[in-house]
């Protein structure tokens, strides 16, 4: 059966990210509005109505902001690892919940779902890879540094919506104060564009086949930079810019 995979949003205000086949999908993160979810997939062609659960990888808003009302509007479920229900704002705390462990597969329809640990600068946070007969969508996002966790899904990936957020030098030369530079580019911050490059040059292993470039800061990346930090691979894999207004193409794997 084939496999969907869309980025409805992606970007440092806000991220959801789609997988599903024509019965059944979820979302990694709901940190736009509702309404916007449903409108970007009706807008792409994707039905709610197949919607199972959503996994959020961490509390921070841009990661949560849809999830309290997506979940009572649909009435599923809404995952999260125990420390990011612990940490997350009463706002986003959904009516319909249930927890993911690190590192215990979860079995929702015909989705194994793998959370796996990482850093960055939340409570308990994860990042998820997707598995749907023979075919791994990755999910790695709000990631400061690679770590093994990280390294290992990541080479098991068919797809990746992989975090490319900010370009060194527009980070350096930016308008940020010196402790929110600091913080974006410490091991528990984000990933650059060319520290994204080198995780796909060492630990890709030869079975990935698209990258989406995603949670791109709108101060301190443009999608050009990105797409650009990975022209020796435009003729070897998909390379997408995803956006923080509206849907990206749909990709189908099988």
């Amino acid at each position: 059966m084939m496999v969907e995979v869309c980025a409805l949003a992606s970007g440092s205000n806000g991220n959801c990210y789609y997988v599903g086949n024509t019965t059944d999908a979820i979302l990694v993160d709901a940190g736009i509005s509702c309404k916007q979810i449903i409108m970007r997939m009706e807008e792409r062609g994707l039905s709610s109505s197949r919607l199972r659960a959503v996994f959020l990888t961490h509390e921070h808003a841009d990661h949560v902001r849809g999830a309290r009302v997506l979940s009572k509007k649909l009435g599923i479920p809404v995952y999260y690892t125990y420390g990011t229900w612990n940490n997350a704002h009463k706002s986003s705390k959904a009516p319909f919940h249930a927890y993911i462990h690190i590192e215990e597969p979860l079995q929702l329809s015909s989705f194994t779902i793998h959370a796996f640990s990482k850093r960055h600068d939340a409570n308990e946070p994860c990042s998820y890879r997707i598995e749907h007969q023979g075919v791994n969508v990755g999910v790695m996002t709000d990631i400061g540094s690679v770590c093994e966790n990280v390294a290992q899904h990541f080479g098991l990936c068919d797809a990746v919506f992989l975090e490319t957020n900010y370009d060194e030098k527009m980070l350096q030369d930016g308008a940020y104060p010196w402790f929110l530079k600091q913080r974006i580019a410490s091991d528990v911050g984000h990933l650059s564009n060319n520290q994204a490059l080198d995780l796909v040059r060492n630990h890709s292993n030869g079975r990935l086949k698209a990258v989406f470039l995603s949670h791109l800061s709108g101060e301190n990346n443009t999608p050009e930079l990105a797409y650009g930090t990975f022209i020796d691979y435009h003729n070897k894999i998909k390379v997408i810019k995803t956006s923080r207004h509206a849907a990206s193409e749909i990709l189908n794997f099988e």
